[in-house]
């Protein structure tokens, strides 16, 4: 078998009748992803493949700037000023180095399907990669929206601060017909959670003017997300992420929840027991608002971040200085939290994420205590980040098989801030396709091509479009006027 060829990762004849007469064709939906929707507002033409594949400033891919890093490469090849052309022959060189590691495929899978290049990228290919590459990017086909749109897909969900105005959401709103796809925004409130840290009452003032709410109290914090939950509806929005590096389920009285507000405000020191108090009753609050206006809540869990200190003061966060968490009841203080909001019927839908691959039994198994008022409406998320491999993606199948009803699965994310990232579908699809083929062959399921095919087609795409609703188009004409 050579590298990448149209069966690469499908190991039977079913899981190949399945891909490539059923899954390979279906659109994407993009519901959780990194992409500026400035970049796709703009559509401006990448100068080379650097920009686009690497970095521009400490903006990029840190997946790839870790093996550089592994690889010697020294910083300004990286996220530094080094000479671009010098970055790709640093990436080719670490490129031939990574057999094994899943950016060996995704690299020579994106030169594939966006460039047409079939050749294997190392130092010596680099020169005629990066001249044709760069001659293909100064074309209008491989502008952000095009890129979006040949890779058919649907709907890209951008991640978005609560107090963001969605200023290029409202202007890619007039261009969505002729776009071709929906980009729509996702809530995630990392500055409203972080009350630790030292800009939180500048934070606070922010939200304040840009929902109308004078913020003093918990009570208003709440008060000032209502208003921005009914703003990101009307923009089309119908997901919030929220990252818990850890969580311990503290309750918290009102009384209580003041004095912590009040201090974080001031920029004073919080206990841990506070921290755990305030983040508890800020996520009940944003359960509930999530129920009311029935969109998906997104829960990110146990990974801790910026390891390296003096990196991070040099170059900032996600710059590639995170690893997998090792908080070991964090799935269960999720499950504390939850049965309390089962007492009032508050739980939204959900999609539980987590780092650590350890998680996944407990929180498979307990979203199956709580499923009630439709279908699936808890799902355990795709292999996320380090897990998004194929043995990854393959074992958060399986738990999810084995545990609750992987044909109701809404599948795939590309979690990225690339616009030559959605190969990724396709590698999941694969490996989906290759997980019921080897069950047909086993005689573990029906095996009957048009059945499987139905339920590839499902977790690709039609459970995505049916589960979130991004189709239902309610948005009052006046906002983008």
């Amino acid at each position: 078998m050579s590298l990448l060829d149209q069966d690469f990762l499908l190991d039977n004849e079913m899981a190949k009748r399945l891909f490539h007469n059923y899954a390979k064709k279906m659109p994407i939906i993009d519901f959780h992803c990194h992409l500026n929707p400035e970049e796709i507002y703009e559509n401006k033409n990448y100068p080379n493949i650097t920009r686009i594949w690497l970095n521009e400033g400490t903006y990029g891919d840190h997946y790839k700037w870790r093996l550089m890093r592994a690889n010697g490469v020294p910083e300004e090849l990286i996220t530094g000023d080094g000479d671009e052309y010098e970055k790709f022959l640093a990436w080719a060189e670490t490129i031939e180095k990574s057999l094994g590691n899943p950016l060996y495929e995704w690299t020579h899978l994106e030169l594939k399907r966006f460039f047409g290049i079939d050749e294997q990228l190392n130092r010596t290919t680099a020169p005629a990669i990066w001249k044709r590459a760069n001659e293909l990017l100064n074309t209008d086909a491989l502008k952000p929206r095009n890129l979006i749109k040949n890779s058919n897909v649907k709907a890209v969900c951008t991640t978005d601060d609560p107090a963001s105005t969605l200023e290029y959401h409202k202007l890619l709103k007039k261009t969505e017909r002729q776009n071709g796809f929906r980009t729509l925004p996702a809530m995630r409130p990392d500055k409203l959670i972080q009350i630790e840290k030292s800009d939180y009452a500048d934070y606070l003032k922010e939200l304040g003017e840009v929902s109308g709410v004078i913020i003093e109290t918990f009570a208003d914090v709440l008060t000032a997300l209502k208003q921005r939950f009914e703003y990101f509806n009307n923009m089309g929005g119908r997901l919030s992420d929220h990252s818990l590096l850890t969580y311990h389920f503290v309750e918290a009285t009102d009384a209580e929840l003041d004095a912590i507000v009040t201090k974080g405000k001031n920029n004073e020191s919080l206990t841990d027991k506070e921290c755990d108090q305030y983040i508890t009753m800020l996520l009940e609050g944003l359960m509930r608002l999530n129920k009311k206006f029935d969109w998906t809540m997104q829960f990110h869990i146990n990974s801790i971040r910026d390891l390296n200190q003096p990196m991070h003061e040099q170059l900032g966060p996600d710059t590639g200085y995170d690893a997998v968490g090792t908080q070991p009841d964090i799935a269960g203080e999720m499950q504390k939290l939850y049965s309390k909001m089962q007492l009032t019927h508050d739980i939204p839908k959900s999609i539980f994420y987590s780092l650590n691959d350890n998680d996944w039994m407990q929180l498979a198994t307990m979203m199956g205590t709580f499923q009630e008022g439709g279908q699936q409406r808890l799902q355990l998320g795709a292999g996320w980040w380090f897990n998004d491999t194929a043995e990854g993606m393959e074992k958060q199948l399986r738990i999810f098989a084995q545990q609750s009803l992987l044909p109701n699965f809404v599948g795939m994310l590309t979690d990225s801030r690339s616009f030559l990232s959605y190969p990724r579908h396709e590698y999941f699809r694969r490996v989906l396709c290759n997980f019921y083929g080897k069950l047909a062959e086993q005689g573990r399921v029906p095996n009957d091509e048009a059945i499987l095919g139905q339920v590839v087609q499902n977790i690709s795409y039609n459970n995505a479009y049916k589960f979130f609703g991004f189709f239902e188009d309610k948005t009052p004409k006046e906002l983008f006027e």
